[in-house]
């Protein structure tokens, strides 16, 4: 997939393309309906596909205070519509000059000069330009006059409730813990990255080593509380990597009350001697086992640790 970072980085002569422009955050169900129409719009002609999408939430910018927190990283964003198949990705700085350019200009600018739009496809709430101005009657206006026609693609929804597939409703989900419902949506398992540091050790001590993930991870992270999961290490060249079943805890360990920051860290099931110190893992959620609770004694403690291993076991047995 090629990645351009501005309108400017765009050759000459790219295109004709087909165009899906949205926040993308997650690329999520509602997301990759999007994009796989835009797959098959293109399909069987010269048509180039390209997602157009922003480096951070435009809310970030306008409105700080509203703003919420990323599903994934900018760089987790790119990988997942790398994997859609898209061609390319238009990855846009939301800056303060681009909040204040009007819509006819993106339009003129992105659109139709850099990218060579003959079909553009947006969701229904889908709003750019300054103010918000340009909405879908704008954009088939300008495609009327700039020679690309704009489809409006519906919400996709839950058969359930018929509640509209979105990145807050997935955020709601991980704050709740329920990966397994936010997988769902995601049409994945969701997963944070990090380097893994040195920690306390603490797991050592009591038989369960564990691989702490950098304060900076990527990623929202869900609620605390003891997971099934996975570890995703890489291994050699051209992006292989080994999978561990891992036993995953989110939180402060309130048992020892002397962590002040949330820490994500994975006890790989079966491997008491892995280095991986440096590397930067992805853990995958896989199913909450149980909320984050204290323990009146270690002892207590090892007995639930070695519990919370025992039903990972078989989580992750049946898939």
């Amino acid at each position: 997939m090629m990645l351009f970072s501005d309108a400017g980085e765009v050759p000459e002569g790219f295109g004709p393309s087909v165009v899906a422009i949205g926040k993308f955050d997650g690329v999520h169900a509602g997301h990759r309906a999007l994009i796989e129409r835009m797959l098959v719009d293109a399909a069987g002609t010269d048509a180039r596909t390209v997602a157009v999408t922003f480096d951070r939430n435009p809310l970030a910018l306008i409105a700080p205070a509203r703003c919420p927190q990323p599903l994934v990283s900018v760089q987790q964003k790119v990988d997942l519509l790398e994997r859609t198949g898209v061609d390319a990705t238009l990855l846009l700085a939301f800056d303060e000059q681009l909040a204040a350019e009007p819509a006819e200009s993106f339009v003129e600018r992105v659109l139709v000069g850099a990218l060579r739009a003959q079909r553009v496809l947006v969701g229904s709430d889908f709003r750019f330009g300054r103010g918000g101005a340009g909405d879908a009657a704008l954009l088939e206006r300008m495609g009327a006059e700039h020679g690309f026609s704009v489809e409006i693609m519906p919400d996709i929804a839950s058969s359930g409730d018929g509640r509209r597939v979105s990145s807050s409703w997935i955020r709601e989900l991980l704050d709740a813990g329920d990966v397994e419902r936010a997988a769902k949506l995601l049409g994945r398992r969701h997963a944070v990255r990090g380097e893994i540091v040195h920690g306390l050790k603490r797991g050592r001590e009591l038989g369960f080593p564990t691989a702490n993930l950098a304060q900076d991870a990527e990623g929202f992270i869900p609620a605390d509380g003891v997971y099934a999961g996975w570890l995703v290490v890489p291994r050699g060249e051209l992006g292989s990597v080994v999978r561990y079943p891992a036993a995953i805890s989110v939180g402060t360990n309130p048992t020892f009350d002397d962590v002040v920051q949330r820490q994500v860290e994975a006890y790989v099931l079966d491997e008491d001697d892995l280095d991986l110190y440096g590397l930067r893992v992805e853990v995958q959620f896989a199913a909450r086992i149980r909320g984050m609770v204290a323990f009146e004694g270690i002892e207590k403690l090892v007995v639930q640790m070695t519990d919370d291993v025992a039903r990972v076991r078989e989580v992750l047995a049946g898939g």
